[in-house]
């Protein structure tokens, strides 16, 4: 791996997001292809932080740092991106449910996808079904998050809107949460559960590119 792209990797891995803003700029002045900081600097890190995650290795906040330099090298590197058209993963909207205005576990995973190259839209909390289904025109998954076992009703609710509208099998819904469980996501027709941001990553991967 390119010096100044490990600098990017390792920038990432330990959440120094001066270190990584100062080396994305210095890769891209030294002529490294910005496909090559997002795929081997950037998106390795995160990936990384995930791995580092799953095993027990780091823990929330150690995620949500990575997570914040991740962004900030992203935003030095964007507009190198949009010269050479490099597309995005894909596209999610995501929300913690009607009634409820917990934003923590959302945020986390909103900043991990767009961190796996993700284009995110968050419609933020308390978000009714309607507005889930007025996103779903431009996105291929929306997450419904919930901290409440008083609001993982609105789950099934929003799904049934999408339903309704006639957009249920346009876009693929994952849902997460503290009192979300695999077997309720089976239940109310959700096509993947996630028990943590890391693994929402890795599934609305699968969901977007079945092969990977």
């Amino acid at each position: 791996m390119n010096e100044i792209v490990q600098q990017i990797f390792q920038g990432i891995v330990d959440g120094t997001h001066e270190q990584v803003e100062s080396a994305v700029v210095t890769a891209l002045e030294s002529g490294v292809p910005a496909r090559t900081i997002l795929d081997e600097g950037m998106l390795a890190a995160m990936a990384e932080v995930g791995r580092q995650f799953e095993e027990g290795e780091c823990y929330v906040p150690e995620m949500m740092v990575s997570a914040r330099a991740m962004k900030a090298g992203l935003a030095k590197l964007q507009p190198s991106l949009r010269q050479t058209d490099v597309q995005a993963a894909g596209t999610v909207a995501i929300g913690t449910v009607k009634g409820d205005l917990h934003d923590m576990g959302k945020n986390l995973v909103r900043m991990m996808l767009e961190g796996a190259g993700f284009t995110v839209k968050d419609l933020g909390v308390d978000v009714a079904p309607e507005a889930f289904v007025a996103a779903a025109d431009d996105v291929d998954v929306i997450g419904l998050s919930a901290l409440l076992t008083t609001t993982m009703g609105h789950m099934q609710d929003t799904l049934d809107a999408l339903e309704a509208a006639g957009k249920r099998s346009k876009v693929k819904v994952i849902v997460g949460g503290a009192p979300v469980t695999e077997d309720f996501a089976r239940r109310i027709g959700a096509d993947g559960y996630a028990p943590d941001a890391s693994r929402a990553v890795a599934l609305a991967k699968s969901l977007v590119s079945p092969s990977v």
